[in-house]
Parts: C-alpha cells; sequence; structure tokens
C-alpha cells in the first residue's frame, strides 16, 4: 500500500531535512526541555539556544515583555557556555534523529572563530547557525550584521575555521537587507536565515520607566511577520542558496507564506512559548494543505509567489 502523502524533504545548504520545519534559537533552549511534549524526531531541525564561549547570565530582570501582538526580550544571550554544552547538552543531542544547528556568537572575530573551530569535531553539530546580531565590543558595541563590511569580516573568519554547514542569520535592523545577505553569500554561507528580532521597547506609564531592565529589546511575534515576509522575499530575489523564513510564524498558514515567497524552510520561535506543540501542528497543517491540493512535494509550492 502507497502513501499519498506529500514529499517534505528539503535541503538546506547540504543538509536533507524530513521537512521544512525547524526550531528558532533561544525558543527551544536545548530541545531536551521539549522532550516530554514534542516528537523532536518530527521536527525538520532543531536550533539551539545561542551559544558563546564562556557561560552567560545575560541580562538582569525585567528580561520578557508582552506586547500587543508580540513579545519583547532582554534575555541578553544567557546560556552554559562551550564547555557546559559539550558536557551536559551535547550527549542528549546526539541521540536525536534531527539534524541539530548550533547558534553561535561573540564579542569578537576572533571568539566566532574559535568557536566555530572548536565545534568542528562535535559529531552531532549539523550545521553552525551564526547569530551577526550581536555587538562588535571592539567597535564601539555597533552590531556585526548592521554593514556589509563587518558582515563579512565575521562570516570569512568562522568559513575559514569550519567545515560545517554554515547559516548566518540576519539582522532586520538594517538599512539594506539584501546587500548583508549578499556579502554573507559571498563570503561562503550556506544558507541564510532571517529575520532576527526588531529592536523595540515598552513604558510603564505610571512609574515612567522602561518595562525591561535593558530599556530595549527584541520584539518578536506576530506584530513582526509582515516585515519578516517582505524582507525574506527580497533576499530570496538576490542569493542562490537557500533562505530560512523567521518571524511571528504561529501557524501552517504563516509558514506557507514564507515558503511561496521563496523560503526554503521557517523557524518557528515566540509561538513555541504559547504552544509547545506548535512545530508539529504547522507541520500537519503544511502537509494537509499539500494533501488537499494534490500537490506531492513541498518544492513545488515554495517560490511560486504572482506577482
Amino acid at each position: 500500500m502507497t502513501s499519498n502523502k506529500p514529499n517534505m524533504r528539503v535541503n538546506i545548504g547540504g543538509i536533507e531535512i524530513i521537512n521544512p520545519v525547524m526550531t528558532a534559537s533561544g525558543t527551544f533552549g536545548y530541545a531536551n526541555e521539549y522532550e516530554s511534549l514534542v516528537n523532536l524526531n518530527r521536527i525538520g531541525a532543531i536550533v539551539v539556544k545561542g551559544l558563546s564561549l564562556e557561560p552567560s547570565k545575560g541580562n538582569p530582570p525585567q528580561r520578557i515583555v508582552e506586547t500587543p501582538c508580540g513579545m519583547l526580550n532582554a534575555i541578553g544571550l544567557e546560556n552554559v557556555g562551550l564547555a557546559a554544552f559539550i558536557e551536559e547538552k551535547a550527549p542528549f543531542l546526539k541521540r536525536l534523529e534531527t539534524p541539530v544547528f548550533v547558534n553561535i556568537y561573540g564579542k569578537s572575530i576572533a571568539e566566532y572563530a574559535d568557536l566555530a573551530a572548536r565545534l568542528e569535531d562535535l559529531e552531532m553539530v549539523a550545521g553552525i547557525e551564526v547569530n551577526i546580531s550581536c555587538p562588535n565590543v571592539k567597535s564601539g558595541g555597533m552590531a556585526f550584521g548592521a554593514y556589509p563590511k563587518s558582515t563579512a569580516e565575521v562570516v570569512r573568519a568562522i568559513r575559514k575555521q569550519t567545515s560545517r554547514p554554515l547559516m548566518v542569520k540576519l539582522s532586520p535592523n538594517v538599512t539594506d537587507i539584501t546587500e548583508i545577505a549578499k556579502v554573507a553569500e559571498g563570503e561562503g554561507t550556506d544558507s541564510i536565515s532571517l529575520i532576527n528580532t526588531l529592536t523595540g521597547m515598552a513604558i510603564d506609564i505610571e512609574t515612567r520607566r522602561p518595562k525591561l531592565a535593558n530599556i530595549t529589546g527584541g520584539l518578536s511575534g506576530p506584530a513582526i511577520k509582515p516585515v519578516a515576509l517582505r524582507m525574506v522575499w527580497q533576499v530570496v530575489q538576490t542569493v542562490n542558496v537557500p533562505v530560512i523564513g523567521i518571524g511571528g510564524i504561529m501557524t501552517a498558514k504563516d509558514a506557507l507564506e514564507f515558503l511561496i515567497v521563496g523560503a526554503t524552510a521557517v523557524q518557528v520561535g515566540t509561538a513555541n512559548f504559547i504552544n509547545p506543540h506548535v512545530t508539529l501542528d504547522i507541520i500537519d497543517g503544511i502537509e494537509a494543505f499539500l494533501m488537499q491540493r494534490n500537490i506531492t512535494d513541498i518544492t513545488d509550492i515554495i517560490g511560486t509567489l504572482e506577482t
């Protein structure tokens, strides 16, 4: 008996995944937190929370604030650091069938390069996602991904240190995101993910103080989806590497919008906090959409936007 289910497999920079639904860094922990809630092996790929060379406590509270149609966070990339990740987190991740991307960040180009080099021999690392929205402390705190030159420098340095597939995650807080995407591609990234959060803030009118201790934070959730869709559509037309869409994906319909504008896959972020089962719901919803329309392969819908 043959299955009439569509082929959901896609290729992300040399990594074949069983469906185009991934988790977004910082919203799914190190995956073990969701083990009792989700069949982790049904997810296309897992991106673990941002990793640095040394442990980081992140920012002081208050670090998360709900906003209309979204959420502001100023977690500050809290993480266990590389040594603890290898000893405590990697053994669990190694047991999964699902490909694992390790999201990395640094305060200098040397930190990025060192981290990539030290992940090279870790078997469970299918690929590396590079967060270039981090402040370069040696350049006055500007984000690496804010300018083409610094983007080129950090991606080039990482590419020299690893043979793992690279995915560069772009910040929307730039003048022209297509220019940054072209530079990342030129320096050897295998795929591009976007968007990271938009910078925002919230005020308590009674105290007249910011609701976040950090004053500003990253806006995510449904509020940013139209911006994310526009930027993904622009980047897809600019580069030849796979593009992964991120931003406000709550349902299968949201995910399909990103696929139709040309994203090869999507990452689900803030929705995980509301519904831990959301990734599987989205996978099922995409599959049902294709079956209802007799579409036999997910790739037949990717990039089909008519303008």
